[in-house]
């Protein structure tokens, strides 16, 4: 008879013999023998996993030992990476080699515009214009990789940044994708992806690849899906914005440049003599450029209610959809003359829907706008997900699993299970196995100045100066404003003996190259670094937090979701607010305490902490950490030695 899950991760299991650093540890066999019981019974569980519980060995060993057909859903495409290339071959080749079940097949797909499309390539080619002599020199390194890549995943190719101008012109969407009538179908790498996936017992995905499906907007992976057991979701605290996002509807700057770009491509290929559709296209992007520039010289996020009684914006936006309307008749009159203004011209025909739907305001329907430097994206989202995605997930009678480190609100998840329709799942709240009350400790620095002050972030500064410059270690600064960091940058400027790295200066894996190689750096960071960011030792031994992170009242969306709570008779600072803002923090602090051996100050620079009674909710979401009171406890602690603490790390 086979062993448990729980039993296999234990001090005689296969993983204890096969990896030199792993431990056993309760709360990861507690963890697997849930998930394990949830595939057996096809039931849906939600799972706390805090900091250093094992979460990933934790629903791994049960899903390869059930042997059943899973989807494996991760937050970020890193994510999928690591899991495919490293965590799943390990754990997989140590039941393998204890004669624990066969060899399963794995495989990893993402979305379209992480393939690179030769076809697209071909276009970008013939097309001659690649703005910058850089661009130029990149479109020649992705024709050397395309020649001996095999699988076209464009993460392969470093060097290029993700955010180069070439990738949209050389990979595909569901918009400008000719299917099976492209020339390249038979060697396209998105197809051969989707082969090695049906074909797979175990397919690791993405949220947005799930969503994708779920909202039935076709990725290609309809034909999946259906046939998955067990659906295991991590990272799982991202699904309820990814879920609103693709359950909504939006167009932006971006896809009708695109649109236009692509018409006038195909028009030389395909119609020369048609010289009007080349016109019809040019007018749409001088369309997309005007409303631009009427839409304000900011970058942020805007309600539409703002705009819409604005004349200038509301006649851009009028000969957007009559030059849109424009462009759809020369292409659907071009349509016959070849596959790729046919793909076009279903393309222009979409778009200009969806910009007449998000003129017309729908019911539980947030419109917003989102501007950039030089571009925006308008927004129709639903208020809440909860019915449709939880219809949707039940339509697939399958166990689901749902983890994450940040899950729960003072160990309840009503509001984790509420925002996605979440009826009748299980749940388990697993409290991080290290020892904060040894190896951390919690500063509340006194007499700082309210968050709203105008000089919070310089008294924030100099109350971090001494903690830093006594710390021999790294030093993580959060923000929960760029504004607040760009402030903070400017004060510490010159004041330091150590490296000072500022998000923004260089992309997030470089500065945490850096950080992680300088061992006593201060980073100063801002959402992007408050989760995902895994730094263990030394490198990283005091995190400091400016604010509780409470989400920026003026967002469209959030205001639009308080307001409905409110006229619903609820009280939307205790339902919504505060618990985002307690996961929010949850994700900040998990990065201080990554491993056994570590140890490190967290400094929170909010004095609601003391004064607000919301306070202590946030205090009890935290694991139990010693609170100092003086700046002399601090520096002594930071610059103590805990000779106890030489336990090994493990998995």
């Amino acid at each position: 008879m086979n062993p448990s899950a729980s039993e296999v991760l234990g001090s005689d299991g296969p993983l204890a013999n096969a990896l030199d650093r792993f431990r056993p540890r309760a709360v990861q066999q507690q963890m697997a023998e849930a998930v394990e019981r949830a595939l057996q019974q096809g039931e849906h569980l939600v799972v706390e996993a805090g900091t250093g519980v094992g979460k990933t060995f934790g629903y791994l060993v049960p899903v390869l030992m059930n042997a059943r057909r899973t989807i494996l859903s991760t937050g970020t495409r890193n994510l999928q990476d690591q899991l495919f290339q490293k965590d799943l071959p390990l754990v997989r080749d140590a039941l393998v080699g204890a004669g624990l079940g066969r060899v399963p097949r794995l495989a990893l797909l993402k979305g379209r515009s992480n393939y690179l499309c030769r076809h697209r390539l071909a276009l970008a080619r013939e097309e001659g214009s690649h703005g910058t002599r850089g661009q130029a020199d990149q479109l020649i390194r992705i024709e050397r990789w395309s020649a001996r890549t095999e699988r076209g995943d464009i993460a392969e190719l470093s060097g290029i940044p993700e955010d180069s101008p070439l990738w949209p012109r050389v990979t595909s969407t569901v918009d400008n994708c000719l299917g099976s009538e492209c020339p390249e179908y038979e060697e396209c790498f998105v197809v051969r992806a989707r082969r090695r996936a049906q074909e797979a017992d175990l397919v690791v995905i993405n949220h947005h690849l799930l969503m994708a499906d779920l909202s039935l907007k076709e990725e290609g992976f309809g034909e999946i899906l259906p046939s998955a057991d067990a659906f295991v979701l991590d990272e799982a605290h991202q699904l309820p914005d990814v879920a609103s996002a693709f359950f909504g509807r939006s167009v932006g700057s971006r896809q009708l440049l695109d649109l236009a770009r692509d018409s006038v491509a195909e028009q030389l290929r395909e119609a020369q003599d048609m010289a009007d559709l080349r016109e019809a296209a040019d007018a749409v992007a001088t369309a997309v450029a005007a409303l631009r520039s009427v839409l304000g010289a900011g970058t942020g996020r805007g309600p539409w209610a703002r705009h819409q009684d604005n004349d200038q914006v509301v006649e851009a936006m009028n000969t957007l959809v009559e030059r849109l309307g424009g462009l759809v008749m020369w292409l659907d009159t071009a349509a016959d003359r070849g596959k790729g203004l046919e793909q076009c011209a279903r393309r222009a025909n979409t778009l200009r829907d969806r910009l007449v739907a998000f003129l017309e305001p729908e019911p539980d329907t947030v419109r917003w706008v989102e501007t950039f430097t030089r571009s925006f994206a308008l927004h129709a989202t639903p208020l809440s997900v909860a019915q449709r995605f939880g219809e949707r997930m039940r339509a697939y009678p399958s166990a689901w699993i749902f983890t994450s480190a940040t899950l729960a609100v003072g160990g309840r998840f009503e509001h984790f299970t509420g925002r996605l329709g979440l009826e009748e799942a299980q749940t388990l709240c697993l409290d991080s196995p290290f020892d904060y009350t040894r190896n951390a400790r919690l500063y509340l620095p006194p007499n700082l100045p309210p968050p709203n002050s105008p000089t919070h972030t310089a008294a924030v500064v100099e109350a971090a100066l001494p903690v830093i410059e006594a710390n021999p270690g790294g030093t993580f600064m959060l923000f929960t404003s760029h504004r607040a960091l760009r402030e903070a940058a400017d004060l510490l400027e010159g004041r330091l003996e150590r490296q000072l790295l500022v998000q923004g200066t260089a992309p997030r894996d470089e500065l945490l190259e850096r950080f992680r190689a300088a061992g006593d750096a201060v980073l100063l960071g801002a959402q992007s670094f408050w989760e995902g960011v895994d730094v263990r030792g030394r490198a990283l031994s005091c995190v400091i937090i400016d604010k509780l992170p409470f989400a920026a009242p003026d967002d469209p969306l959030l205001e639009a979701r308080l307001a409905a709570i409110r006229e619903a008779g609820g009280n939307p600072f205790m339902e919504y607010q505060l618990p985002q803002a307690v996961l929010s923090l949850k994700q900040g602090v998990g990065r201080l305490i990554r491993d056994v051996t570590d140890r490190g100050v967290l400094m929170l620079c909010d004095p609601r902490i003391r004064t607000k009674t919301y306070g202590r909710l946030f205090i009890d979401s935290l694991p139990v950490i010693p609170t100092l009171d003086s700046l002399a406890e601090v520096v002594g602690f930071l610059m103590s030695d805990d000779e106890t603490i030489h336990e090994a790390a493990g998995h």
